[in-house]
Order: C-alpha cells, then structure tokens, then sequence
C-alpha cells in the first residue's frame, strides 16, 4: 500500500528542477536589487520600517540594505548572510559579495539548462576560484616596509572605499580622518577605542578628528568644570536612594519625628556611601546610573566632578581608554582600578555642551565628531566611515594592496578564462562561465555610470592582453583609464573575501535539489 502522505498537511516541498528554478531566481532577484548600489556613481535606497514613527534610512550600503529586508526565499537568505560576514570580517565589498554570487548563479543556471551536472559546475567553480586567487596573489603589492608609501597606499584605500558612498564629495578630508584614527591604533583591529559622535548641525565637510575621549554628557550644576591630572572612578551603582523607598512595606510611626528619623538614616547611608567614594582618593567619578541631588552636593563640596547616567557604551569605552575599571563595590579601595587622563573640561560642539578628556592611558583612543544636515545624512555617514575603518585596520595587519576600478575582476578573468582553454571535459564550461562571472562586477560599475558597459569592458580585455596592464574603469570620464595614476586601490584582503564568499554561496545553492517548508504551528484552542 502507498503512503499517501509523508508531510504534514500544509507543508510544501519542490523537488529537483523546480527547487532549483526557485533558489537561482530568489538569489538573482537578491543581486539585482542590490546592484545598482555598487560603484562611485551606486544609487541609494531608502528603507521605510512598518514599526511606530515609520523610520526612514537612506542608504547605499548592501550589507544594511539586506539586513533589514524580511526575505522568504531560502537561497536569497544565503546571499543575506554572506553579506552580513563580509561586512563583519573585512566592513567593505558587502554589494560586490552579492553581485558576484548572483552572477555565478545566472551561469549557473545557463549551464543547467545544457544539461551539465550541478557537480561538475562545482568543481569547475572551485578550479577557477583558486586560479583567480593566484592570479591575484601575483599581483599584490605590499609597502609595509616603506611608511611614506603604506601611508599612501591607506589613504587611497579609503578614498576608494568611500568614493561609492556619500562621503565621496569631501572623501579626501574623511580618508585623513580614518587613517588617522586607524593609524592611532598601532596595528590593533579593535575599532572599540575609536568613538563617533553624531551632532546635527554644520555640514560633512565640519567633521573633525579629536585626539581623546568626548563623553555626550553636561557637567553637573557647582561642580568644577576643568580637572587636570584627573583620578577617574567608573561605577555601575545606585546613588539614588536618600529618600524613603520602601516599596509595598509598611512601616507604621506614630509621630513625625519617626519619619525624619528614618530620613535621617537614609541620609546617613548615603553619605556614608559618597564618603568611601570620595576615599579613594579620586577627583572624577562616573556613574552608569542616576545621582541624587544630595550625593551631587556631597561630591561637589568635596570638589570631586560627579557624572550621572552616562550610557552603558560610554562608561564601557571610558573604562577601556583611561585604563580603569568598572566598580560597583566602595568597600576596598586598593582593589579598585582607576582611571587616569590628564585634563578633563567642557567644550561645545554646535549647540551642544560634551566633556572632554585629554592625555587618556590609551593613547590610541580618539573620538570622530560627524556634523551633517540631518540625522539620516549622519547615520549613513557613519556607516560609511565605518567601513573605511574596517578596511583600513584591516589593510594595517594584512598589507597587500591591489588596484581598484574592475582592475582585480579583469586580471582574474583573463587567468580563469586561460584555465578554461587548457581543462579538458565539461568542467571547462563552468570554468568559462566563472570568468563571465568576474567580469559582471566591471560592467555593472559601467551601467551605473551610465556607461556603455558592452564596449567598455571589450576594450578592458583588449587592454588586458598586454603585459603588466594597469586598466580599469575610469568613472569619472567614462573611459577605460590607469588605476595607478588614478590612485585607485583596494585591499587584497576584500577582493578575496568577495571573491571565496560568493563561490562557497553559490556553490552551496546550487547543491540544493529539493526545499522543504515545514507546515505552520498552529494555535490550540485551550478551551
């Protein structure tokens, strides 16, 4: 007898070439929703969250543009998260990642369609993605010898990286900024002790560089405002409790004085409390939570400058850059951590009044201060230079360069498209197919512009042939240019992410031959 039904009663399953149709048309859709972000002349999307206040994001970044994209299909889920780890692992060629998988599934799907073997696709991908990979290895350069041209080669890393996003007009003025914080790192890819403060006001081109810490905080009333040599105590602790709080307790007093009497132990206790703090012999302390206004005159006749309600990410980066760390017990002052830097004042941004700490223990901290039209230009701005920095800090460990431009697509295709001509047997359709691929990412570039892409990249491949050829796309004045002089790089460390992500992507969508979807849970009636 058959077995009518395995599944339950409103799960799906698609099997063999319909599970395949569905996969390579969901990861295709992916790709070409994001493609026209990519490159100097990318445009922007705006995303309208359905939650209260509708929030509005303008962005050209493709790792937040898929993030906040409620995907049903399972191959475009894929696409999501391998731009997700592009953009955690390398911060920059989260579009590209997605672009070049999309168009090796396209092939793909051609080569399905001839009757080839998802298998030997495979194989052929894994071939030519080792080639490319050489390819480019033989084409590195790496000046981490020579500190004049490394810091050259960072700073046209950056101006590359930030070309395509909305910093590009001022993008000199940000790469400075970037490589000056990164460089303040000293090899570290820890971007914790580099902090950005967004204030709107002024335009992009305000935006500066400050050697220190800038908490967003006012100092309180009566306290001094500048401290030089400052002992910092950073604490996570509960200031506020000088009045009466008993909460559901009754306590029963059958006159006035009683009351006073339970006031004046509370008080007691609190000033007991201040004093332990102020035992420490600190002329600083930061407090996580809120502060009284009694303890704020108790700290403030002992001349110590008390800061309340200072976000967990602020008391969390002060304690890792003055060197402290966060208390939350008075009891044993020698075991306690302080903070050291040595001037600590208030200084005004636009409107706004912020404390600034100067001279901290770590002397790679420093603070980025974005001014912009609005709070959507600024938010997109640091996307933005968050993604040099993640760059850039990664160029510092590992520090091959390559050209920019479609440069890198270009000379990996001519070495895969070689490959292709010397393998035997069907592989080397997918071979060829794989060099198409690398070359979409060029002529997608070129549409963007508004280019003639078809025309372009044949006279890139032209250019190609000849040895040691520097070609790539000039955007600017839609031609084919020299990305040397240009001063168009890219850091090896991207280009191979891009390049080995987004053939593990398509590799493992294209292995899938049926797609189950489990039936809904449903509610039981609990009548």
């Amino acid at each position: 007898m058959a077995i009518e039904r395995l599944l339950k009663d409103e799960a799906t399953e698609e099997k063999g070439e319909r599970a395949r149709m569905a996969s390579f048309v969901g990861a295709m859709a992916i790709a070409d929703l994001v493609k026209t972000t990519l490159g100097p002349k990318g445009m922007d999307k705006i995303l309208q969250s359905t939650g209260s206040g509708r929030r509005v994001t303008v962005t050209n970044d493709g790792a937040s543009i898929l993030k906040a994209l409620h995907i049903d299909n399972p191959a475009a889920k894929v696409l999501v998260d391998i731009s997700k780890v592009q953009d955690d692992e390398v911060g920059d060629g989260t579009t590209s990642v997605v672009v070049l998988a999309g168009e090796l599934l396209r092939e793909a799907e051609k080569l399905v369609a001839t009757k080839i073997h998802p298998m030997t696709i495979i194989s052929g991908y894994r071939l030519a993605a080792e080639c490319a990979r050489s390819a480019l290895l033989e084409k590195v350069m790496d000046n981490k010898e020579d500190a004049e041209k490394f810091n050259s080669d960072l700073m046209k890393i950056a101006m590359t990286t930030l070309s395509s996003k909305i910093l590009s007009q001022d993008k000199e003025h940000f790469a400075k900024l970037a490589v000056d914080a990164v460089m303040r790192l000293k090899g570290s890819t820890n971007l914790e002790s580099i902090q950005i403060i967004k204030k709107p006001g002024g335009s992009l081109r305000d935006s500066f560089l400050d050697e220190g810490f800038i908490l967003d905080k006012k100092i309180g009333i009566g306290q001094p405002k500048r401290i030089e040599n400052a002992k910092i105590l950073v604490a996570n602790t509960a200031m506020d409790t000088d009045k009466v709080k008993i909460y559901g307790a009754r306590v029963r007093v059958d006159s006035m004085s009683k009351v006073a009497e339970i006031e004046a132990a509370e008080k007691g206790k609190m000033k007991e409390k201040v004093q332990k703090i102020i035992a420490h012999g600190i002329n600083c302390f930061i407090n996580r939570q809120l502060i009284y206004n009694f303890p704020e005159e108790l700290f403030a006749d002992a001349g110590v400058l008390a800061i309340e309600h200072a976000d967990f990410d602020g008391i969390e980066r002060l304690a890792l850059v003055t060197g402290g760390e966060i208390a939350s017990t008075f009891d044993n002052p020698e075991t306690v951590k302080l903070g050291h830097c040595k001037l600590i004042e208030e200084i005004m941004i636009g409107e706004d009044k912020l404390i600034h700490f100067s001279g901290v223990e770590m002397g790679q901290a420093c603070t980025i201060v974005l001014r912009g039209a609005s709070f959507h230009v600024l938010d997109e701005a640091e996307r933005s230079l968050h993604d040099a920095l993640c760059v850039l800090s990664q160029t510092v460990v590992d520090s091959r360069v390559l050209l920019g431009g479609g440069w890198p697509e270009m000379v990996m295709a001519k070495e895969v498209d070689e490959l292709a001509r010397k393998t035997p047997g069907k592989k080397s359709h997918a071979i060829e197919a794989f060099s198409r691929a690398l070359q979409a990412i060029p002529t997608t570039i070129a549409d963007n512009a508004g280019l003639d892409s078809a025309d372009l990249i044949s006279q890139l491949r032209a250019e190609h042939q000849k040895e040691g050829s520097r070609a790539g796309i000039n955007v600017i004045s839609g031609t084919v240019g020299d990305m040397e002089r240009l001063g168009i790089s890219e850091a090896f460390k991207v280009k191979q992410a891009v390049l080995l992500s987004a053939t593990e992507a398509a590799e493992m969508i294209l292995r899938v031959d049926e797609i189950i979807t489990c039936a809904p849970r449903k509610r039981e009636d609990r009548m």
